[in-house]
């Protein structure tokens, strides 16, 4: 298992009672490839806490059903409802799931793919939006170590504490 929060930390912002976080990575690795870890099933175990089943197409109606090692309680294992609300390979895609409205955008660059990814966050989590924060920061350096083909273990928590706080100091 490794741990990482060397990248930077995303932008905060508050729009009402919405949080918004920005992410801004650069990926070495082409648009195709970054793609299909965001998007496939057999690539969101690896960084992302749920599988999302369903048509892959804007409207689609998707459930996100909770990997079973990310809950904390895995006979309860949730699964949230969401949908597809823009589809265009391999540039831009975003989902709602529950009351979180996550979009990415990927443009080439000579290096290989600046992945832009915008969370929209209307409840926040119980520990407030720095968890959120904290959260989705763990699972981009999750999704670029596993392109890397590293693995970062997402839903062992380790490093979230230091993540929150230093969101917390953002703001």
């Amino acid at each position: 298992m490794t741990t990482s929060t060397s990248n930077p930390l995303g932008t905060v912002t508050h729009d009402g009672a919405t949080v918004v976080l920005t992410y801004d990575r650069p990926l070495a690795h082409p648009p195709e490839r970054v793609w299909r870890a965001l998007t496939e099933s057999e690539h969101l175990h690896d960084w992302f806490p749920a599988d999302i089943v369903g048509e892959r197409a804007k409207g689609a109606h998707v459930t996100l059903p909770f990997w079973p090692e990310a809950d904390q309680q895995p006979e309860d294992t949730p699964t949230l409802e969401g949908e597809i609300l823009e589809w265009d390979p391999p540039r831009t895609f975003a989902f709602m799931w529950d009351s979180e409205r996550i979009h990415f955008e990927l443009t080439p660059t000579d290096e290989g793919t600046r992945l832009v990814t915008t969370v929209h966050v209307v409840d926040p989590a119980e520990r407030g939006w720095p968890s959120n924060a904290a959260g989705y920061h763990m699972c981009l350096d999750a999704l670029a170590a596993s392109l890397d083909g590293r693995r970062i273990e997402i839903f062992e928590q380790v490093g979230i504490p230091e993540l929150e706080a230093a969101y917390t100091e953002r703001c």
